[in-house]
């Protein structure tokens, strides 16, 4: 699994013209799933993600979670994120999980977070979604299990 993790102040998801969700600030969390991800990745993902501390304290210091500031999540599922242009220009995804078992992957992380006091909103697996984001620092990480 791997997510792209961005720090916002308002992010808000459509699809087909019809909004899904919004949150007001906290994390944009793109998550994608690749071939041989396993059942026990969601709970550390999500640890993770809950206790990241890329949120700036009284002193300026990236030192609070999405937890300790009071934000949400949105939890985005990307597929994209493991395509590969090692070779030529087109990306190949041979390394993405099958739908069924990747929705399953972002629905339990998504129910994880849930789990560890983090309100999450979620997009619309495998649909063409549109997203208006404004990033805040900009702050972005990429993580990886």
């Amino acid at each position: 699994m791997k997510v792209v993790v961005q720090r916002v102040k308002h992010t808000s998801l459509s699809v087909n013209g019809q909004l899904i969700s919004e949150i007001p600030f906290g994390l944009a969390v793109y998550l994608g799933v690749k071939v041989g991800d396993t059942d026990d990745m969601p709970a550390q993902m999500a640890k993770k993600i809950a206790a990241m501390r890329i949120f700036e304290d009284e002193n300026g210091k990236m030192n609070l979670s999405v937890r300790d500031v009071g934000g949400e999540i949105l939890l985005i599922s990307q597929f994209t994120l493991y395509g590969d242009c090692s070779h030529g220009n087109r990306p190949g995804f041979t390394m993405a999980e099958r739908p069924e078992h990747a929705d399953m992957l972002y629905e339990r992380t998504a129910e994880e977070l849930r789990m560890l006091g983090v309100t999450v909103k979620t997009g619309v697996f495998g649909a063409d979604m549109k997203i208006e984001q404004y990033n805040d620092g900009p702050v972005t990480i990429i993580y990886e299990i």
